[in-house]
């Protein structure tokens, strides 16, 4: 009963155009859901890595697969995504009269395929395209390859360019918006759109019928062979959705106080609560090995052996080396190479003499 837990209450009469605040809010659903449950994976892997590693390193696959498996069900048997299914809302052709049919009648081939694709295909692009430039921006950072090569080139245009197209990305959705919030369009979202679809309230008889579906009447009268199996998968992947339909029900509001609690607004509040007094200084190296590697001057770089060139320092040791020694080191390695302290490259940091 999932599906219709939400729809205690038919549409009211006089319309069934959902208001702004409806759309926008099954839009923050789904969108809360993915940091969150991505926060718990997080922590997991750091707990364990040898058991819960793979599905952080491959969290983004694991989730777009889940997705598809939850939308394709609740459009299949809603006319509805998870979210819009939440907020007792479903989908309809374009162009539909005021003679609509039932959510269990599903949509169109058409509208369903768009309407899958654009649910699950496009955020997932946006997340990969997001991480990728990231990435590019942290190597653009700390890089030491020569200004002129055509890598780096492209790279920084690619750079350059990108918040130009968000912006654009994210106007379009605004100036959708205040066009369904003015009566002037009937989508509150482009996607909607270019799936062929819009979004109504459902109606009494949507309710009854989502009812009538869930309570099993489906007597088969066929009793081939074929048929039989074709149920049970039916019913198997049926029920891994439900399953997974419910789970995030009942969750959703936990993951939603997961990704509240550890936004970047409570931070402050979060460490005041659970700071513990710092630690004092090590004494000694752990690793003996590596005192090796320590010059009895101070101005030559541990790893080199030579007078050190743009110097830089790990903040995680204070040890000072040349950029391009360190640098190299610490992208192979992600460890000081004097104390073994786990580094990246954001604890790199540039020294300047008094004399220059």
């Amino acid at each position: 009963m999932a599906e219709v837990g939400a729809h205690l209450t038919a549409a009211p009469a006089g319309g069934d155009r959902p208001s702004v605040f409806e759309a926008v809010a099954q839009d923050s659903l789904m969108a809360a859901v993915k940091p969150a449950l991505q926060h718990l994976v997080k922590v997991l892997a750091e707990s364990n890595p040898a058991r819960y590693g793979s599905v952080w390193h491959w969290f983004d696959e694991i989730y777009v697969l889940l997705d598809l498996l939850l939308q394709q069900h609740y459009l299949a048997r809603c006319s509805a995504s998870f979210s819009e299914n939440f907020y007792s809302l479903k989908r309809i052709p374009m162009g539909e009269g005021t003679r609509q049919a039932l959510a269990t009648a599903g949509l169109p081939k058409r509208q369903h395929w768009k309407s899958l694709l654009l649910l699950v295909l496009v955020p997932y692009l946006k997340g990969k395209l997001e991480k990728l430039v990231s990435s590019l921006r942290e190597e653009d950072e700390y890089s030491i390859h020569p200004p002129s090569s055509s890598w780096k080139r492209f790279y920084r245009a690619f750079l350059a360019a990108y918040p130009f197209v968000n912006l654009t990305w994210e106007g379009w959705f605004l100036i959708q918006q205040l066009c369904y919030i003015l009566g002037k369009a009937q989508h509150h979202s482009p996607l909607l759109r270019l799936a062929g679809v819009r979004l109504v309230r459902l109606t009494a008889e949507d309710i009854q019928a989502l009812e009538k579906k869930l309570s099993g009447a489906t007597s088969s009268q066929t009793h081939s062979f074929t048929s039989r199996v074709q149920l049970a998968l039916r019913k198997a992947l049926g029920g891994i959705a439900f399953s997974l339909s419910t789970g995030l029900s009942v969750s959703v509001f936990f993951l939603q106080f997961l990704d509240w609690w550890y936004s970047s607004e409570n931070q402050e509040t979060i460490k005041s609560l659970t700071a513990l007094p710092t630690p004092p200084p090590p004494v000694h190296l752990d690793h003996e090995p590596s005192s090796a590697l320590l010059p009895k001057l101070k101005t030559v770089c541990p790893l080199c052996r030579k007078i050190r060139v743009n110097a830089t320092a790990l903040s995680t040791s204070g040890f000072v080396f040349c950029y391009r020694c360190i640098y190299s080191h610490v992208k192979a390695h992600q460890r000081c190479p004097v104390t073994g302290y786990a580094t990246e490259l954001q604890h790199l940091v540039k020294l300047y003499s008094p004399e220059s």
